[in-house]
């Protein structure tokens, strides 16, 4: 190999170390984010219920700032307009109970709980369709659009995969709807059914692994380079 080819494939592996390094730095800051983002979820889980955002503030609602947020709200359920999403729990297989909350002003899809499939029909759990006002307290989720993974929903069909406020609100012909839903909280309901309280808050932290490989790369990629610089003809 000529000088200037080893000299043009050690610029190379520096170039491509300086991407690497910026990259493992990059994984360092995301892995920071993430912690102040889950000491700021587990405050928020914790704390005081605070009123459900009203049409006032949906512009503002977003995940970094309020998803997992306690909060409350009063109204009466549209069971005739529930819809059955398909779910995995520590319960097993069956369905979340999602049904439209009609407050004053709007209405809010509230993630009532947990239902196996022997009682996706609504007569397997009557006594757990409350009638006239409830107060609900849970935690704001934000909305699931489009699916599960390589599973989309089917609203024409009634196969739903994931909690998608528009889709459910354009399904069930509700008006002015919140643009996020509620997971309840593990308040009994008569019955039994549905349970909930099932929230799963987890947050995959892998940024640390991902730094060491982009760290162990840049650190390959300068021995390289070293090593390119160091043959003589």
């Amino acid at each position: 190999m000529t000088r200037t080819r080893r000299a043009a494939f050690a610029a190379a592996a520096l170039i491509a170390a300086i991407g690497l390094a910026a990259l493992g730095v990059w994984q360092i800051e995301r892995r920071a984010w993430k912690h102040e983002l889950i000491a700021a979820v587990e405050t928020r889980i914790h704390a005081p219920p605070v009123a459900a955002p009203g049409p006032d503030r949906w512009d503002a609602v977003n995940a970094k700032d309020d998803a997992y947020r306690r909060v409350t709200a009063s109204g009466t359920f549209r069971h005739d307009r529930e819809t059955l999403v398909q779910a995995v729990t520590e319960r097993g297989a069956g369905y979340w109970v999602v049904t439209p909350l009609e407050t004053p002003g709007f209405a809010l899809l509230v993630n009532r709980g947990f239902v196996s499939k022997d009682r996706q029909d609504a007569t397997a759990r009557a006594a757990g369709n409350v009638a006239g006002p409830v107060t609900v307290t849970g935690l704001l989720r934000v909305t699931e659009p489009g699916g599960a993974f390589l599973r989309s929903n089917d609203p024409a069909a009634g196969r739903w995969f994931s909690r998608d406020v528009a889709a459910i609100a354009r399904a069930r012909g509700l008006g002015r709807t919140a643009p996020y839903f509620v997971d309840a909280d593990a308040s009994p309901n008569p019955g039994g059914y549905p349970v909930g309280g099932l929230t799963v808050v987890r947050f995959r932290d892998h940024h640390m692994v991902y730094a060491l490989t982009w760290f162990a790369l840049c650190a390959l990629s300068l021995f390289f380079a070293w090593r390119l610089w160091r043959i003589r003809e």
